[in-house]
C-alpha cells in the first residue's frame, strides 16, 4: 500500500530539511541532541493529546538503590475504581525518548476511562546500559503489582505495553513472568506490543527495504545498539532479542501491531510466527501505509485514532473475557 499521503509529506519536509543542512540523520548527533531532537519531535507529530486526566508522579525505587519517577494517568472521576493497569515502556532505542516524548500515547490509552496507565522513566543508555533498562523495568512492574490496591488498581488485570525498545522490554516482562510463574508477584494478563526490536542482528529483508528514508533508519538502530551494548556477546540475549529465546512457555495474550515502512517489520513477523510456535495467543496487525513511531502520530496521520480504538477495544475483550 502506498504511503499515508499526510505521512509521506511530512517524510518530504525531513528529507528536505536534511538536504538543506538543517536537520541531519540521528545517528550524526551526540546523545544529548539527539534527546534533545526526539522531544521536540514531539510537539510536532502530537500537538494536542487528551487533557482531562489525573496524572500523579511517584518515585520508585529501584534494586541497585537508584529512584526513578514514574506517572500514573488515570481518568477524572474514577478513583474509586479498581482499574486495569496498562504498564508503558516508551520507546527510543534505549537511548531517547522520556516520559514527556510519550506522554501523548499514555494519555490516549487512559482517555476513555476504563484502563489506568503507570508509564515508568527506566534509565537510558549510554549512562546505564544493558541490563538496566531490563532491570528497571522489572522493578518498576513488581512496584505496580505491590501497590496497585492502594492506588485504585486490579492487580490481577495489569497489562505491558509499549513501543519499539519499549516493546522489546514489555515481552522480556511477559517472557519472565511465564518462564517463572509466582504465587504473588507481577503477572501480565495481556501484551500490547507496537513494532518491537526483536532480534538486533539486522538480517531481516526489511532493515535493506526500508534502511533510511522512513524515519527510523537501520544506521540509526545500530547506533542505539551499540550504546546499550557493552559487550557484542550480548546481542545473542534473549532479553536483548527477544526471537532468540528458546523454549518460549506460552505467553499472556499479545496485540501485536507492526508498521509496514519500518525496518523493523519483518523481525515482528518472525516474532508473530514465534509466539505462535509457542501457543500463544496472538493478534498480528500491519499498519498499512505507517512508518515506525506511528503510534505518536495522531497529529499527522488520520489513521492513528482508529489504531487506538482498535487497541482499546481488543484490550476490552481480553480484560472482560
Amino acid at each position: 500500500m502506498p504511503l499515508d499521503p499526510d505521512l509521506e509529506g511530512f517524510l518530504e519536509l525531513a528529507e528536505l530539511g536534511r538536504m538543506t543542512g538543517k536537520s541531519q540523520p540521528m545517528h550524526h548527533l551526540s546523545v544529548t541532541l539527539a534527546r534533545e531532537e526526539f522531544e521536540r519531535s514531539s510537539q510536532v507529530l502530537d500537538p494536542l493529546p487528551p487533557a482531562a486526566l489525573e496524572v500523579v508522579v511517584h518515585s520508585l525505587d529501584m534494586r541497585d538503590g537508584a529512584c526513578i519517577e514514574a506517572r500514573l494517568y488515570r481518568a477524572a472521576g474514577t478513583g474509586e475504581c479498581a482499574l486495569p493497569c496498562i504498564l508503558y515502556l516508551h520507546g527510543g532505542g534505549y537511548v531517547v525518548g522520556s516520559l514527556d516524548s510519550h506522554d501523548s500515547i499514555c494519555r490516549r490509552l487512559a482517555a476513555d476511562g476504563e484502563f489506568a496507565v503507570l508509564a515508568p522513566a527506566y534509565r537510558l543508555a549510554p549512562e546505564q546500559r544493558f541490563p538496566v533498562a531490563v532491570n528497571d523495568a522489572q522493578d518498576s512492574a513488581e512496584w505496580l503489582y505491590a501497590h496497585a490496591e492502594s492506588f485504585g488498581l486490579d492487580p490481577q488485570r495489569l497489562v505491558v505495553a509499549g513501543d519499539s525498545a519499549g516493546a522489546t522490554l514489555a515481552t522480556v516482562l511477559a517472557i519472565a513472568a511465564a518462564r517463572e510463574p509466582r504465587a504473588k508477584g507481577f503477572a501480565p494478563c495481556a501484551q500490547l506490543l507496537f513494532y518491537p526490536v526483536a532480534d538486533v542482528a539486522q538480517t531481516h529483508p526489511s532493515h535493506q527495504r526500508f534502511a533510511e528514508g522512513y524515519l527510523l533508519e537501520s544506521d540509526t538502530l545500530e547506533w542505539f545498539y551499540q550504546h546499550y551494548l557493552g559487550d557484542p556477546a550480548q546481542r545473542e540475549d534473549w532479553r536483548v532479542s527477544p526471537l532468540r529465546a528458546e523454549s518460549l512457555p506460552a505467553l499472556a495474550p499479545v496485540y501485536l501491531s507492526l508498521a509496514e515502512y519500518d525496518p523493523l517489520h519483518d523481525e515482528g513477523l518472525a516474532y508473530a510466527e514465534h509466539l505462535r510456535a509457542s501457543g500463544t495467543p496472538l493478534t498480528l496487525v500491519t499498519q498499512h501505509g505507517l512508518t515506525h513511531d506511528f503510534l505518536r502520530m495522531s497529529g499527522i496521520s488520520g489513521q492513528v485514532e482508529g489504531i487506538y480504538r482498535a487497541v482499546r477495544e481488543w484490550l476490552r475483550a481480553q480484560l472482560h473475557s
